[in-house]
């Protein structure tokens, strides 16, 4: 075992031995008396070297990262770590961002898992199947804690293989705080349902008696035999009216809330307008099944048996595009956009989640149209402060007593210029104050990377956002200039966005147009460039932005070189007989002649008799795009004169009797192909091959 700084701290070893296609288990016990307390303020990390030696040599090698620390789900004091009692301030997510879809590059999820953290989660459920290992580590390295949940609710042999593969996977993780073994399935308020979760948790907890297992319901709970009764801790998925029913009812239960909210929003838009498929951001709206942003943790922070939630979701998704159906692409339920940007939301649920830190956001923007001046807008101030006064052009338009769940609002009849709200604390002191300001026409492009180097192992990612200011300097908030973008240097674009639900703009290319002010491009590097990485974005009328990245010099991943696989083709079938003469070698086959062509049955050579010539042919496809950018057939060992044809062409011709290969240049811009030899031989002579094969294609 090794500590954080490096210094084995305690080792073991132990001979064994073991038969062929055996397997065996080794208990090596690691001490550690004083160890530091992994933590989501201190994400303390150990390593563990696992060497497998045969006859003094390595033969393999295991490295675990793990952790210490204490969890505690407690029926009245709900969830407790290292001794402390702390709320769960989670989000629920799927795994898609903007531009790349799911094929997420380890470098974003550190990203994404950064943002949410600066708003104050603490938590992360996995929704709703297992994410990739490379996320998990981020949890591990960052300090999120994690509800791990199964895919399939299904206990048969194969789905029980795949809920032990999980928990074999992550059991060492000091984030996982949860094993969730479904989410909201029809039989959760049967016994058959029942039953299925009774035998989950027993192959849960033969690997694990650690951590606690639970499932999210929602629905069933007050049915006589349900879920409910074979799980450590009850996980509600909006049940907000059924808390303290359940509570009462079943005193001695571990609570926690496993999914709530489902509130809507587009970030950056301040008027709901359904037939562009706008939603407000004063948080204001959610599905019927749900609660607003402010309610849901009002509900869940006010009951100190709950262990807290996880809230539906952290940023925004592919699909499900609630309250609306098609062309709308994704969701509206994310705290963050796809892109990863904040919508009010964020602001509400920073102000709830990290309370000891100030925080006051003022919105909307104030870049309202002329006919707008003089008519009422809302205006919200989002804070953690005690109480707050709002301006207008350095007048007066009211003081307010911060309203910690619900924040504040007022109704201001439109003025450009300047509006600003200070925050101050119980001792009238003056904190904190956010403005917004009425901005000029855009005059240019800005860039902003999330960091200013890129490592160039070929696999770092780095998400740059897009906007455009004014004169002053001002992001304009309303702005939907397209924007174009050259990239120069060993990187390249690999995606684009800019958090609009409604868009179907290409997430691939070099353009995007902003949305509410923002988007966003993803740049990865290519392997091995020492160079700068150069990324110059611009749009029409407007000073283009230059951006310039450092390479810093990375290892590439540990990797096996791509081998050019070769598959042989087997399927041959001959001619009835020699032909005296040349036949026509694209002699054509009825699909119903099963007696005339033989097949080969792995006999590739034939003596000649009654003839000199002979047809040998076979066809296959291709399953998908090929591997590579060309393509071989290779004929061994062929005997006797030849001409090769290919998709109805001669593609090669050997003069000579002697055994030789013909090796022939394969095109890879088709599916289907159809494969023929023409051998001659001399009388009483053998003609044939050894075996083709083809490298390059992937063939079925």
């Amino acid at each position: 075992m090794i500590d954080p700084d490096g210094h084995v701290i305690d080792h073991n070893r132990q001979a064994f031995e073991v038969g062929s296609l055996r397997e065996t288990t080794i208990h090596l016990p690691l001490t550690h008396t004083s160890p530091e307390l992994w933590s989501p303020d201190s994400p303390v990390l150990y390593t563990v070297r696992s060497l497998l030696k045969e006859n003094g040599k390595v033969i393999d090698e295991v490295v675990t990262r793990c952790g210490f620390r204490e969890i505690r789900f407690d029926k009245d004091t709900g969830f407790w770590l290292n001794g402390e009692n702390i709320k769960l301030k989670g989000v629920c997510n799927h795994q898609d961002h903007a531009g790349v879809g799911v094929a997420i590059p380890d470098a974003l999820w550190e990203f994404r898992l950064r943002l949410l953290k600066d708003m104050g989660v603490n938590a992360y459920r996995c929704a709703h199947n297992p994410v990739a290992k490379e996320f998990m580590d981020a949890c591990d390295s960052l300090g999120i804690m994690v509800m791990d949940e199964n895919r399939i609710f299904n206990t048969s042999p194969e789905y029980v293989r795949q809920l032990e593969w999980l928990v074999r996977r992550d059991r060492n993780r000091p984030s996982v705080i949860l094993w969730s073994v479904f989410n909201e399935e029809p039989m959760q308020g049967t016994e058959n349902g029942y039953e299925m979760v009774r035998r989950m948790y027993d192959v849960v907890k033969k690997l694990d008696t650690t951590r606690p297992v639970t499932a999210a319901m929602n629905g069933g709970l007050f049915n006589e035999i349900n879920v409910a009764h074979a799980v450590d801790v009850v996980g509600f998925n909006y049940q907000a009216d059924s808390y303290d029913r359940f509570r009462e009812e079943n005193p001695g239960m571990c609570l926690t809330s496993a999914e709530d909210g489902s509130a809507f929003m587009t970030r950056g838009g301040y008027v709901t307008d359904r037939e562009k498929r706008e939603i407000d951001s004063y948080d204001t709206q959610h599905a019927r099944w749900g609660l607003s942003h402010r309610a849901t943790w009002k509900e869940i922070n006010e009951r100190p048996w709950l262990a807290g939630g996880f809230y539906w979701t952290g940023f925004d998704y592919r699909g499900e595009p609630t309250p609306y159906s098609w062309p709308s692409a994704n969701s509206f339920f994310g705290i963050l956009d796809l892109c990863g940007f904040p919508k009010a939301a964020a602001y509400i649920h920073r102000a709830h989640w990290k309370e000891e830190e100030p925080l006051l956001q003022l919105i909307p923007h104030w870049n309202w149209p002329s006919d707008s001046i003089g008519r009422p807008i809302q205006v919200m101030a989002i804070s953690n402060v005690d109480s707050l006064v709002l301006r207008l052009n350095g007048k007066l338009v009211s003081g307010q007593k911060a309203d910690k769940y619900e924040m504040n609002t007022w109704e201001v009849p439109y003025e450009p210029g300047k509006l600003e709200v200070v925050g101050y604390n119980k001792n009238r002191k003056r904190v904190i104050r956010s403005i917004v300001e009425t901005t000029g026409e855009p005059v240019a492009v800005q860039l902003t990377p999330y960091r200013s180097i890129l490592r160039n192992d070929g696999e770092d990612a780095l998400p740059v956002t897009v906007e455009v200011i004014d004169q002053q300097g001002r992001h304009v908030p309303v702005a939907d200039n397209l924007i174009t973008f050259e990239i120069s240097g060993p990187a390249k674009i690999i995606g684009l966005g800019n958090g609009d639900p409604n868009s179907h703009e290409p997430e691939k290319g070099d353009k995007r147009a902003l949305f509410n002010g923002l988007a966003q491009v993803i740049i990865q590097s290519d392997p091995g460039g020492e160079e700068g990485v150069t990324l110059v974005a611009y749009a029409r009328g407007l000073k283009s932005a230059r951006l310039t990245l450092q390479s810093e010099k990375a290892l590439p991943p540990r990797s096996v070189a791509v081998e050019n696989i070769y598959q042989s083709l087997t399927e041959w079938i001959h001619s009835p007989r020699f032909y005296t003469s040349p036949p026509d070698v694209m002699i054509s086959i009825e699909e119903n002649d099963m007696n005339t062509w033989v097949q080969s049955a792995g006999i590739t050579r034939h003596k000649a008799a009654d003839g000199n010539y002979m047809i040998y042919r076979t066809t296959f496809q291709t399953t998908r795009k090929p591997n590579w950018s060309r393509s071989q057939i290779v004929c061994k060992d062929v005997q006797g004169k030849a001409e090769v044809w290919l998709n109805g062409e001669r593609v090669a011709a050997k003069k000579e009797y002697a055994s030789a290969d013909i090796v022939i240049e394969c095109p890879v811009d088709r599916q289907n192909y159809d494969l023929r030899l023409l051998l001659e031989a001399q009388t009483g002579d053998v003609a044939g091959f050894d075996h083709v094969t083809v490298s390059g294609l992937n063939i079925q």
